[in-house]
């Protein structure tokens, strides 16, 4: 059980993945204008950005904000063509999974499916969603319990210095972020090997779905990734591109550099510049705007869809005592927006569950969890983060319906 919280941890900064971004933030407007950024190569044009696909790629992405145009060609397939692409989720019992961004705090989302696997009533996912954080857990939470061991070796065994190099001043100066994502980018490319992802492909062949969401910052709008899509091609770019949209997704502004996505359009090349999927959305369900009740019919859904949503975070911000000092009160109130955000995101989820025919199911980090993080992945944070998600998992006190949310 966690230990109640003493007057010194109720007034320690956290550090959460959104103070570290408030942070490095005031430090970038105090230093504006003392150095020029590098420029990019050849940046997509606005007027270019509806005719831009990736290289060699067909599909693989779409506009998190809007419905894709494909959506209605798709429901009006015929259903032996639907059958044949749909072999594994076809008159089955519907799962979808809901990652949330969070940091070090994705410790509890990978604790919670490891314990919810020794349960034996973890289901099958039809449909897996990441973002930040979520977008690590999500490739091995969609390959299904065999994957649990990575997921404790990932969130119970690195901590900062194994994720996050840190950049000298003048690196800082002349650059774009105040660490390097070269560790982060090495582990990313060594769990998500040529093998998984031919795992990953071969699931989505028969009809599942891994979505990872990023943010394009030149548009300031939400992308879908269909990592089950890009796996599945023959272009040789592609697992370079996996690994490139998940460390985007992963990629908090100003800790880590934006990352360059090559595209194609008005047969030139270009590069759009992606984020963290965050800055968008703490969460998502996709594709926005559809009929997941006329989605489910065409599949022969049996029963009620659920929706399972893992909130890497509290649904309340812990009480700290905020210095009247500039970096402190600006990393505290961005600290206290993106959270609202996050809660403004789960209202959305149980809103489009209600109407759809959804059974909605939540878990979050309880407000009893009083632990403080003493960087920004402190491993030993973490494995206490860990345990409690797996302790709820096996105590059966993990998913909570709307009603019981306090």
């Amino acid at each position: 059980m966690p230990r109640a919280q003493s007057a010194a941890e109720r007034t320690k900064p956290s550090w959460s993945r959104v103070t570290l971004f408030g942070l490095v933030l005031v430090g970038l407007m105090l230093l504006a204008g003392c150095a020029a950024m590098p420029d990019r190569l050849e940046p997509l044009p606005a007027a270019l950005a509806a005719d831009a696909s990736l290289p060699g790629i067909a599909g693989g992405r779409y506009w998190g904000d809007e419905r894709p145009a494909e959506l209605e060609a798709w429901l009006a397939l015929p259903e032996a063509t639907l059958r044949e692409r749909y072999s594994g989720i076809m008159g089955r019992p519907h799962n979808y999974l809901v990652i949330s961004g969070g940091g070090g705090d994705g410790a509890f989302g990978a604790g919670l499916l490891t314990g919810w696997t020794e349960t034996g009533t973890r289901p099958e996912f039809q449909i897996v969603t990441g973002i930040s954080t979520g977008a690590l857990i999500a490739p091995f939470a969609f390959l299904g319990p065999d994957y649990d061991p990575v997921l404790r070796e990932v969130y119970t065994q690195f901590s900062t210095k194994d994720l996050m190099e840190p950049r000298g001043p003048l690196e800082i100066l002349r650059g774009d972020a105040v660490s390097s994502t070269r560790p982060l980018r090495r582990k990313i490319a060594e769990y998500l090997n040529d093998e998984v992802l031919a795992k990953i492909a071969a699931e989505g062949r028969k009809g599942r779905s891994l979505l990872v969401g990023t943010t394009n910052l030149d548009a300031g709008r939400p992308v879908v990734w269909d990592i089950t899509r890009l796996a599945a091609s023959t272009a040789p770019n592609a697992p370079a591109l996996i690994h490139d949209v998940i460390l985007a997704s992963a990629s908090i502004p100003g800790v880590f550099p934006p990352v360059l996505i090559e595209v194609e359009a008005d047969g030139r090349r270009f590069d759009e510049l992606h984020v963290d999927g965050g800055v968008t959305a703490q969460l998502f369900f996709s594709p926005a705007g559809a009929d997941w009740r006329r989605i489910a019919q065409r599949l022969d859904a049996r029963g009620e869809p659920r929706l399972y949503v893992i909130r890497n975070a509290k649904l309340r911000p812990r009480w700290e005592t905020v210095k009247r000092r500039l970096v402190p009160v600006m990393s505290r109130s961005i600290d206290t927006l993106i959270g609202s955000q996050s809660i403004g995101n789960l209202a959305e989820l149980y809103i489009v569950a209600r109407e759809q025919g959804l059974d909605y199911r939540l878990a979050y980090i309880p407000q009893s969890f009083y632990a403080v993080a003493d960087e920004p992945f402190d491993k030993d944070y973490m494995n206490q983060l860990f345990r409690l998600g797996r302790e709820r998992a096996l105590a059966d006190q993990a998913w909570l319906t709307i009603d019981e949310v306090n």
